[in-house]
């Protein structure tokens, strides 16, 4: 009786280690290879990372704040703050910039007046000029953005991308300090400083000051054609000069247009002033 006893008590314990061995395969083939995969996928995003924080030239101690700095609102999930998008970095990046700008240029042209070192400042932290840094950081990708169609995402990306620049230095500054974000401004602008690539004065202001001294009326602008679709539209505009033939630009703006067309027409005429710098 014993001995039967035993028996049936081993049941049990038998089937029971049967279930362990079962779920310890099930646990060798799905478990196993889900934490690989896992650690697969974490190094992958440690790679990206190290590769992002080498062409940004800074190695964050917070790897958080450089994700912060490339993650668009339409990314947060919910329950999180706008605070936890470039936001608040691009604030402080902006005016980073403008510090660190200001100091390049008031030790590299001396006999530069106030007027003109404010011209160099307004072209050297434009949107555009902060966008075209990103781009040759090569940060266009890197963005994270929300759930948003893939033609959106490329516009999007491209409208943002001088915001994200700002956010990157605004990340850097508080990361490493001013000394980090000075030295990522310098290697970044330097060479544009030295050669600004668009007139320090407006085109438009530099023809009517030249038509003024010329003692001809105020030049006139007008649309000579629209065309594209109505959120991306393409503008021709002429200007126009009693005695002199109309030139003409296309932008994506009236005003842009208008500026390219004035441009034509000082480049034409060689009127000079367009680059004080």
């Amino acid at each position: 009786m014993k001995d039967e006893a035993k028996d049936i008590a081993a049941e049990p314990i038998e089937a029971q280690a049967g279930l362990d061995g079962e779920a310890a395969t099930k646990a060798a083939a799905g478990k196993a290879p889900a934490k690989k995969k896992r650690t697969r996928s974490k190094a992958k995003g440690t790679d990206a990372n190290a590769a992002l924080e080498a062409r940004i030239g800074h190695s964050f101690a917070d790897p958080n704040m450089l994700m912060q700095a490339i993650t668009h609102v339409s990314a947060l999930k919910s329950g999180r703050k706008r605070g936890d998008s470039y936001q608040r970095l691009e604030f402080l990046g902006d005016h980073v910039l403008g510090l660190v700008v200001s100091d390049m240029l008031y030790h590299a042209f001396p006999n530069a007046d106030e007027g003109e070192l404010s011209k160099r400042l307004a072209e050297l932290v434009r949107k555009e000029s902060c966008a075209d840094v990103a781009k040759s950081l090569g940060l266009l990708d890197d963005i994270k953005l929300g759930s948003v169609g893939s033609s959106a995402d490329a516009r999007l990306r491209k409208s943002i991308l001088g915001d994200i620049c700002e956010a990157v230095i605004g990340a850097v500054f508080l990361d490493g300090g001013y000394a980090a974000a000075s030295d990522f401004v310098k290697r970044n602008w330097t060479e544009r400083m030295h050669k600004p690539r668009r007139p320090l004065r407006d085109p438009k202001t530099v023809l009517q000051e030249w038509a003024q001294g010329k003692g001809l009326p105020t030049p006139v602008y007008r649309e000579v054609e629209r065309t594209g679709p109505h959120h991306d539209p393409q503008f021709r505009v002429a200007v126009d000069l009693p005695g002199l033939a109309p030139a003409e630009g296309i932008g994506g703006s009236k005003r842009a247009a208008e500026k390219v067309a004035a441009s034509v027409m000082i480049e034409r005429e060689g009127v000079g002033g367009s680059n004080d710098g």
